[in-house]
């Protein structure tokens, strides 16, 4: 899923950034899937050195193939929760 799209189910459509803010804070605590977790072009967002290489790392190895050094194609992967209900 995306930072945005996470925003919108939780009632803030504007809310990619407090996402973000969420899973730097509360990930290792919670166990939270951080690593699932791109922006809206499909790539990866981290910019902190070795970060982006793990979240690649932790990525491919659930099977996801990236379309260039770090982004994905969303139309193949895109977690559609509201349309499971």
């Amino acid at each position: 899923m995306t930072y945005g799209q996470i925003g919108q189910l939780a009632g803030s459509a504007r809310g990619a950034r407090q996402v973000v803010r969420i899973l730097h804070s509360s990930s290792k605590k919670h166990h939270l899937p951080w690593h699932r977790v791109i922006n809206s072009k499909g790539e990866i967002g981290i910019k902190a050195e070795g970060a982006a290489e793990h979240q690649k790392i932790m990525l491919e190895s659930e099977g996801i193939t990236f379309t260039n050094r770090n982004t994905i194609d969303l139309e193949a992967y895109r977690h559609h929760p509201e349309l499971n209900e």
